[in-house]
């Protein structure tokens, strides 16, 4: 199976905007939209495309936020499907899902630089979910957990990462403590219209063809 860990760049370019797989590059100079602008990757890309069909502009709102959060396909349609059987909207609720899990906290929580490298830091044992070593990306945090680093991650690399900045701000649903390098999840993600840049109507769409 071909690995797309050097192909971030050209995601972000087949969307047209920034899905920060890269961490730090993502805001830099370096990246290729900063540089290129948002041209498609390929040979063609300079080319004008035609006018995408109904069926194309929801098949690309839901490879972008698929994109995003780094979740294959099998799992977002999962996903979804879990979200209907959930009391409320499904759009909300399909987001909601997505935002729960546990690479998109670490994240959010600025615990690591990048979604990816969140995977790769629960994948090799680094993330303590209460205290102990959960390895499984797409567990669904609750409220009232508390996600942690072990310590020698924090004295090898803890200074780099997002949380570090004195900028930095975890969303309101986390409990950000600085100090302990340790995030609690005291409420449900807070969703907004058109979330991240993503249109979650074209994807209800797109599933429900």
């Amino acid at each position: 199976m071909r690995s797309t860990l050097d192909t971030k760049c050209r995601l972000c370019r087949s969307e047209g905007v920034k899905l920060y797989l890269k961490g730090a590059r993502c805001f830099s100079p370096k990246c290729p939209l900063e540089k290129k602008g948002a041209v498609k990757p390929g040979m063609h890309g300079t080319k004008r495309s035609r006018k995408p069909t109904d069926y194309g502009i929801q098949l690309r709102a839901k490879q972008k936020a698929k994109r995003f959060y780094g979740v294959a396909e099998t799992q977002f349609k999962n996903y979804y499907t879990a979200a209907k059987k959930l009391k409320g909207l499904v759009g909300e609720n399909l987001l909601i899902l997505v935002e729960r899990r546990l690479d998109n906290v670490v994240y959010l929580s600025g615990l690591c630089l990048s979604r990816s490298h969140a995977k790769q830091l629960i994948s090799h044992k680094e993330v303590l979910v209460n205290g102990k070593v959960l390895n499984i990306s797409s567990y669904l945090v609750k409220v009232g957990d508390l996600i942690t680093l072990k310590p020698k991650t924090l004295e090898k690399n803890g200074d780099t990462f997002k949380y570090a900045d004195k900028d930095f701000k975890a969303p309101e649903w986390i409990d950000l403590d600085k100090s302990k390098s340790s995030a609690k999840i005291i409420a449900l993600p807070i969703i907004d219209q058109n979330h991240n840049g993503i249109d979650v109507n074209l994807i209800i769409e797109y599933y429900s063809r």
